[in-house]
């Protein structure tokens, strides 16, 4: 479970690390560098995935597609509901949603842990209950502070648990699974970069993208794939509280791209960083009882 826990940490440090970056990348506009994270990511995780053996799992799913005709619609759905996310992530900052968009992060991981006791009845520690009702009590101040949900907050509330429990169901909860729904975005990647103002003649003319938007590729597959080795690893709840990490160090990127706190917010973000210091706690207890074993 430790391993779990630290590349979950691994996820939220490159997605953060990531949502800074996306500031460096002018003049691209968010639909534009969805499009370009998609088709450099999806090269990446090939070669992570032919060097690691991970491959195989490619293979094994498109073999199933022959008994199981039903993947072919499934798997598209997946694919969608992913790239919904991956491209609300990169849009939202630079069209005015980003309150929003932190609100569904802030949601979703108590989210992942109802959906993970009523759909596959898991029970949550001591302190993952302690971590809930503090994570439970940040998010009821913010949801005073904004009033309402907008479809923002909900896409990323709700949409997140759906492609995991649906990515369970189809058991392509691996990185052949993720691998097919990013090989099935790759068309709409495309267009997303063709229909641009520039499309690719922008690199040409900012010649610093050349280094920049490859290694956009290489931070985007590290943190997916590090995500989703994690949500095989940890149990479907505690997967959801560490999602907590995430938009802490959000918040710590927007600080320093010179946002600030205001007063009535600090009732949202103490009780989810203690929440998150005490999946931190856990997860070093747990890490402690492995070694004496």
């Amino acid at each position: 479970m430790s391993k779990g826990i630290a590349l979950s940490v691994l996820a939220s440090v490159l997605f953060a690390v990531m949502y800074f970056y996306t500031s460096l990348l002018a003049p691209l506009t968010g639909v534009e560098i969805f499009g370009w994270r998609m088709l450099l990511t999806a090269p990446c995780m090939t070669v992570f995935m032919l060097v690691s053996g991970e491959w195989r799992h490619v293979g094994a799913i498109l073999k199933r597609l022959l008994g199981q005709p039903l993947l072919l619609l499934a798997l598209p759905l997946s694919a969608a509901l992913l790239g919904v996310q991956l491209w609300l992530f990169m849009w939202a900052p630079l069209n005015g949603y980003s309150l929003d968009v932190s609100l569904g992060y802030f949601l979703l991981p108590l989210t992942m842990v109802l959906t993970g006791r009523i759909v596959y009845g898991e029970q949550l520690s001591r302190l993952q209950k302690i971590a809930a009702g503090l994570a439970t009590l940040g998010v009821l101040n913010e949801l005073y502070q904004v009033g309402s949900f907008s479809w923002a907050t909900l896409l990323v509330a709700i949409g997140y648990p759906v492609y995991f429990v649906l990515r369970k169901r189809l058991a392509a909860d691996n990185l052949g699974g993720l691998w097919l729904d990013m090989a099935l975005l790759l068309p709409i990647a495309l267009w997303f970069v063709q229909s641009g103002e520039q499309g690719f003649a922008v690199v040409d003319q900012h010649p610093w993208l050349y280094l920049l938007i490859p290694l956009l590729g290489l931070i985007s597959a590290s943190a997916l794939v590090a995500y989703i080795i994690a949500s095989r690893l940890l149990p479907f709840s505690l997967f959801g509280l560490l999602s907590y990490v995430e938009p802490v160090l959000l918040l710590a990127v927007a600080l320093l791209l010179g946002e600030s706190i205001q007063a009535g917010e600090w009732l949202t973000y103490l009780p989810i960083w203690l929440a998150v210091l005490v999946l931190v706690y856990e997860g070093f207890k747990h890490l402690m009882r492995q070694r004496r074993s």
